[in-house]
């Protein structure tokens, strides 16, 4: 009962203050020649690979959601569908991309459909812009497949979250099925929609880190390369650990706003937790009506 009734923010505090004192006590008994050099350059002056690694990371990640976001309303209408053909499409769909590995899912698309000449990848020019690597292809298309299949059954239980009274007296006023969906339904469901998106987000961002597998030069593969070519993984590991840390706190907080934003007119609990609490908790949180299935 004592456990259960302590603040979390008085766990998490003591963990992160012990943290740099584990790390000393981990130094003086090692005989590994540090580097900081390696770390603090990594983090206060990045190089350009760093920084197209970062920027490659952030937009895949924003990519690969909108993606999912769209396969995900998608899924979740045909799974609510009177249409069998269409329900039985959507559950395949979501059995087959949350019921297999998404590494397994990431190799397949690019070295399976290129090795059996199903599709091998081009390179993509857009309109002389950009030209976008097959990897970087591969890897967004397989991260938004996946996503959409997990966005599925968000999307579908915020809708059911929603009285069916709604539908009904849309439907008496002459509205159809897919108008009072777009004008009733889904902006009264977003609310409920936003925090497990946002917390899938969050997981994107880092989940991109994979794509290693097929040589995608985001963050992690460029730490990666560094470390193998200095020999400094603690230090260009640290480094990358801190940036990923850098990028889901910074979304939190435009998390966060969002759902403050809109939580307005609502009850309290309905806005979203504050920075202070997103970072160190809060004594009594209600039950999240939807999760990511994760």
């Amino acid at each position: 009962m004592w456990l259960r009734s302590r603040p979390a923010g008085r766990s998490v505090g003591t963990l992160l203050s012990a943290l740099p004192l584990l790390l000393v006590l981990g130094g003086c008994t090692s005989t590994y020649q540090y580097h900081w050099s390696y770390f603090f350059d990594s983090i206060f002056r990045p190089d350009a690979q760093i920084v197209g690694g970062l920027w490659l990371t952030v937009s895949i990640a924003v990519v690969s959601q909108l993606i999912g976001v769209v396969l995900g309303v998608l899924a979740a209408l045909a799974k609510l569908s009177r249409i069998v053909p269409f329900r039985v499409a959507a559950n395949l769909y979501i059995w087959l991309f949350r019921g297999t590995p998404l590494v397994v899912q990431i190799v397949f698309f690019f070295f399976g459909l290129s090795v059996a000449k199903i599709y091998t990848w081009p390179d993509l020019d857009l309109f002389g812009l950009v030209t976008i690597p097959g990897e970087i292809q591969a890897g967004i298309f397989a991260l938004g497949v996946n996503e959409g299949a997990y966005m599925a059954e968000i999307v579908r239980a915020g809708i059911l979250s929603i009285d069916p009274g709604q539908m009904e007296a849309a439907k008496s006023l002459g509205m159809t099925y897919g108008l009072a969906m777009r004008r009733i339904i889904l902006p009264q469901a977003a609310r409920v929609i936003v925090p497990p998106l946002g917390n899938e987000f969050n997981n994107m961002l880092k989940t991109t880190s994979l794509l290693v597998l097929i040589s995608v030069p985001e963050l992690y593969t460029i730490f990666n390369r560094k470390q193998g070519q200095y020999f400094a993984p603690f230090e260009f590991f640290l480094a990358a650990a801190v940036w990923f840390l850098l990028l889901t706190t910074l979304w939190g907080f435009v998390q966060g706003w969002i759902e403050r934003r809109l939580g307005r007119g609502a009850s309290p609990t309905a806005a979203g937790p504050s920075w202070r609490e997103r970072l160190f908790g809060r004594a009594e949180v209600e039950p999240s009506l939807v999760s990511g299935g994760r």
